[in-house]
């Protein structure tokens, strides 16, 4: 029983450090170019050290779905600092209504009845995040623009999701979801490098928090991930990674005493059960 016990606490112990982005990109005094170049570059350096599947992602394929895992990750950054770190991760959580949409197109996967409730549930919660936007605030200062990111980062990360599933039925020298992380990670180093140098000022506090970020937040974090999901069925799976939008927003809430809106604790509900229903019925 030792066995599989270690796998789920992999499987938590991911969800738990990438439940930490939120605050922790939030205390940093970096900007958000900074912020994605950097934590993305030590992230790349760290699975490039730790995971050798990882070193092959020169393929186009590889490059191509890390592009993709790219943009995510810059929107991700972004949105935290100009929207609730509550509203980012859900709107970010939207990503399976794209994949059910895209999934006939890209994968040739059927669509049942279930996947459109989920689709519609799933609309419906991102729409209550627009109904009543919230007022600026110093750890949110640009509510609706960061909206708009945290949306599009959901866009990204169900082709990111589609892309790794495209990987996943091709021969192992194509690609691997290992080497695509660390192709968007090195990708969204250098894309956002030139907006980030030079460094006008930053402190100590700064360089730990992107450090932790880059190994242990996205590092560390995929390294729990990947080994995890090798012997955890895939519904263990995606219950246990369900702690990740949920504990992001109470790490948001202790660090930093923020509290999203009604209209966004609204969509955060409706998002939160639809993807939980969704995923028992799928037993």
């Amino acid at each position: 029983m030792a066995g599989p016990a270690i796998h789920r606490m992999q499987i938590l112990g991911a969800a738990l450090l990438f439940s930490t982005g939120g605050a922790a990109i939030k205390a940093c005094s970096l900007s958000n170019w900074q912020v994605a170049s950097f934590r993305s570059g030590i992230a790349a350096i760290a699975m490039l050290m730790v995971l050798p599947g990882s070193r092959k992602f020169l393929h186009p394929r590889t490059l191509l779905v890390g592009a993709a895992y790219a943009s995510t990750m810059v929107l991700y950054v972004s949105a935290n600092k100009l929207t609730t770190a509550a509203n980012t991760i859900f709107l970010q959580s939207t990503a399976p209504m794209y994949v059910l949409l895209f999934g006939p197109w890209l994968l040739r996967e059927r669509v049942r009845r279930a996947d459109l409730l989920l689709t519609l549930s799933l609309g419906l919660g991102m729409a209550l995040f627009f109904v009543g936007i919230e007022p600026p605030r110093v750890t949110a200062p640009a509510p609706f623009e960061g909206n708009l990111l945290g949306a599009l980062a959901g866009l990204m990360w169900a082709l990111t999701l589609v892309g790794l599933r495209w990987l996943g039925r091709a021969d192992d020298e194509r690609g691997s979801a290992e080497a695509s992380v660390v192709a968007g990670n090195l990708i969204a180093c250098l894309a956002c490098l030139p907006l980030a140098l030079p460094v006008a000022s930053s402190s100590t506090m700064d360089w730990t928090l992107v450090f932790y970020l880059g190994v242990f937040q996205i590092g560390l974090a995929y390294i729990f991930l990947t080994r995890g999901v090798r012997h955890v069925p895939a519904l263990e799976i995606s219950l246990l990674i369900l702690l990740e939008p949920v504990l992001n927003a109470l790490w948001a809430w202790l660090v930093h005493a923020e509290r999203p809106g009604p209209w966004s604790l609204a969509g955060c509900t409706v998002i939160l059960t639809a993807t939980l229903v969704y995923t028992l019925k799928r037993r």
